[in-house]
């Protein structure tokens, strides 16, 4: 069926479009999106418009997305272009509803008196028992006839993603911890000597994983303007063996992983390699770090927030 507004949105862009004192639009892509929830946008000769304001219609930002964008003294974006996310919304919603229905217990209805139960299909029972299975209890009834076969017993499911927040952050250099860096950095920008950064978790990866299998890890970090160049520079991601910050150096294990790359202000996710998972799930690895040399790749970066899936 066609869209009864489709005349009157063509009709406003095409008068936007025409220009005039409130900017020419124009379609740009999406480079980044960032902390504040604005969007850094790629410009045709490389060059970014950082912090651009969207309205509330504009759902599910994502770096690549194409939208019309008013230039003027102060840019703002006024819609996406392309198919709208009522698709990926609804499917956000599924699983919501999913997870959320882990928490409903299955009884009907849990009733007690003083003498036995009015209506048929009762059986009496000798003997209860009782676990618990992923934080959720189950109840077993012993009885001595089965007049009525029992349900089947549900299987056990996947359980809920876990995110984990750090417990500490900060940055090193020269062999100590960094006074001067409020966050964690990789690189060097004024030949002080290069800079590295880390997030730390004590036990609460291996605790959320206690018992379960981790199946993934995603990792969601967010780097800060006003350090670096603005355009995207990639994280140069390493794993490390400390539980909290050492007084001394910070070391490094495997690593660089460039998962992920960042304009300034911009967020990001990225998900870790398999290895990686199992490393941080055993206690094998307790925490994240990033280091760079030189000033090409300079950035602040904070988060460290770990989404754990299990199977």
């Amino acid at each position: 069926m066609a869209d009864p507004l489709g005349g009157e949105a063509d009709r406003l862009a095409a008068a936007l479009t025409a220009g005039g004192p409130g900017g020419d639009v124009v379609s740009l892509q999406v480079a980044d999106v960032t902390a504040s929830g604005r969007v850094n946008l790629q410009l045709g000769d490389g060059s970014l418009l950082l912090e651009v304001a969207c309205p509330d219609s504009y759902r599910n930002r994502a770096a690549g997305d194409w939208v019309a964008v008013r230039l003027s003294s102060v840019p703002v974006v006024l819609w996406r272009l392309g198919d709208d996310p009522a698709t990926t919304e609804a499917a956000d919603l599924k699983k919501a509803a999913t997870e959320a229905a882990q928490d409903v217990q299955v009884v009907r209805a849990a009733t007690y008196g003083t003498g036995t139960p009015t209506g048929s299909g009762w059986q009496p029972a000798t003997a209860v028992f009782t676990r618990k299975v992923d934080g959720k209890l189950e109840l077993y009834f012993q009885v001595a006839d089965v007049s009525d076969p029992s349900p089947e017993t549900p299987s056990v499911p996947t359980p809920r993603p876990v995110t984990v927040s750090p417990t500490d952050s900060g940055s090193w250099r020269n062999g100590r911890p960094d006074d001067y860096a409020s966050t964690p950095v990789q690189g060097d920008w004024t030949d002080g000597g290069n800079r590295r950064g880390g997030w730390f978790y004590g036990s609460r990866i291996t605790d959320a994983c206690a018992g379960k299998t981790a199946a993934g890890m995603t990792v969601a970090f967010s780097r800060r303007a006003g350090a670096g160049v603005n355009a995207k520079r990639p994280l140069h991601l390493y794993l490390h063996s400390h539980a909290s910050p050492p007084s001394g150096q910070l070391t490094l294990g495997d690593g660089p992983n460039d998962l992920l790359r960042l304009s300034a202000g911009a967020k990001g996710t990225a998900a870790l390699p398999k290895s990686w998972v199992t490393a941080l799930a055993s206690g094998a690895a307790k925490g994240l770090a990033i280091y760079a040399s030189g000033s090409a790749d300079y950035m602040a970066v904070t988060g460290g927030q770990i989404t754990i899936t299990f199977s």
